[in-house]
């Protein structure tokens, strides 16, 4: 299979980008060393081509209920200019994927992983209603994403919107350097942050643009591997590694997007059940013994293997070894000694409460 290209990809191979295969594209993972991009962004900023990521538009009559219906989280509450974190689910309450819900004027954008984006697609086609209309925009649009600290006065310096009154989960419709854009105050480190949506034509110019300007800021791009480590240090779940098909919300600590007063929605009897008498947990765990946890080490409690890990990094933060995965419910409490079996060798350490990192400028 041909790897898919965002328009950025000579951009990046210009910026000295380490390209590698991510969800079908060729995306950079770094460009200097993750631990320095992974500090860029916590301390300064930084900018991410998250172009890959799939856009639908939902349309027509029935969209609102369509959107009730397929996902968890409550649309009610969205009014214009918010966004909405959700998770669309199938009848036996297993993740089809994370997302996010845009509610613009006449319609909604749905954003969602790259990886899942036809199936994604068709899951939506297989439940509308004729009085909804979907349409896929991945191709047409552009994803740039500038976390840390400093952006807030970067994106109040290039873009003609007022960026002080875009709160957490909401966003405007604006331009940067007379491209037109929907600047979002959402992202995936922890960070305070925002996500600028452009025309893919406009795409070369705006990041041209903002990195230009962002000079004043010591603006860096950065790659996948510490958006990896930005979003671990936060427990943001990654599809394909924390969650999927075979993983409920509840068992993910994603309960909080679980509106059961709500009404009918697909794979809300399976949750409710699971909800009563859950058989896993995703928990946190900081390593005590200095160690590397990974994806797929066993976690052992008393000699017993209690469970996998989904996720796992040395934190550039913390300076620890840290990681996610699930567990027996019956061991999942805060404090409990666990370990990680890391080549042969069982490492000690913590359950603890996430997030890893807890000084994050998120919500400033």
């Amino acid at each position: 299979m041909i790897s898919k290209k965002t328009p950025l990809f000579k951009e990046h191979q210009i910026n000295g980008g380490n390209m590698v295969e991510f969800a079908g594209y060729r995306l950079p993972i770094l460009y200097s060393s993750i631990n320095q991009e992974h500090n860029s962004v916590r301390k300064g900023v930084g900018i991410f081509d998250v172009s890959h990521m799939g856009e639908f538009i939902i349309s027509g009559s029935g969209a609102f209920d369509f959107l009730q219906k397929i996902t968890t989280n409550d649309l009610s509450k969205l009014q214009f200019g918010q966004a909405q974190y959700t998770l669309m689910c199938n009848e036996e309450g297993g993740i089809i994927d994370d997302l996010i819900i845009y509610k613009k004027e006449n319609e909604y954008l749905m954003v969602v992983n790259a990886s899942n984006r036809e199936k994604n697609l068709r899951w939506l086609i297989k439940h509308k209603e004729s009085n909804v209309k979907i349409k896929d925009i991945s191709d047409s649009l552009g994803l740039l994403s500038i976390q840390g600290p400093e952006s807030r006065r970067l994106l109040d310096k290039i873009s003609d919107v007022d960026i002080n009154e875009i709160p957490f989960y909401h966003f405007k419709n604006g331009s940067i350097n007379g491209s037109k854009a929907m600047i979002s105050r959402t992202g995936y480190t922890g960070e305070l942050g925002y996500e600028i949506y452009v025309d893919s034509d406009n795409l070369i110019k705006v990041w041209k643009y903002v990195l230009r300007e962002g000079k004043e800021y010591d603006l860096k791009p950065v790659g996948l591997g510490c958006r990896d480590t930005l979003r671990l240090e936060m427990k943001y779940p990654l599809y394909g590694l924390d969650i999927n098909q075979n993983i409920n919300p509840i068992e993910a600590g994603l309960e909080w997007v679980i509106k059961f007063n709500k009404g009918s929605f697909i794979g809300k009897n399976s949750l409710m059940k699971i909800k009563n008498n859950p058989s896993k947990k995703l928990v946190c765990i900081e390593m005590v013994e200095r160690s590397i946890p990974r994806s797929g080490n066993s976690i052992v409690f008393k000699e017993k293997v209690v469970g996998k890990v989904t996720s796992g990094t040395m934190s550039p933060s913390l300076g620890k070894g840290i990681c996610m995965g699930y567990v027996d419910y019956a061991i999942s409490s805060l404090g409990k000694s666990i370990s990680i079996d890391i080549r042969g060798k069982n490492k000690k350490g913590i359950i603890i409460s996430p997030p890893f990192y807890k000084d994050g400028s998120l919500l400033d």
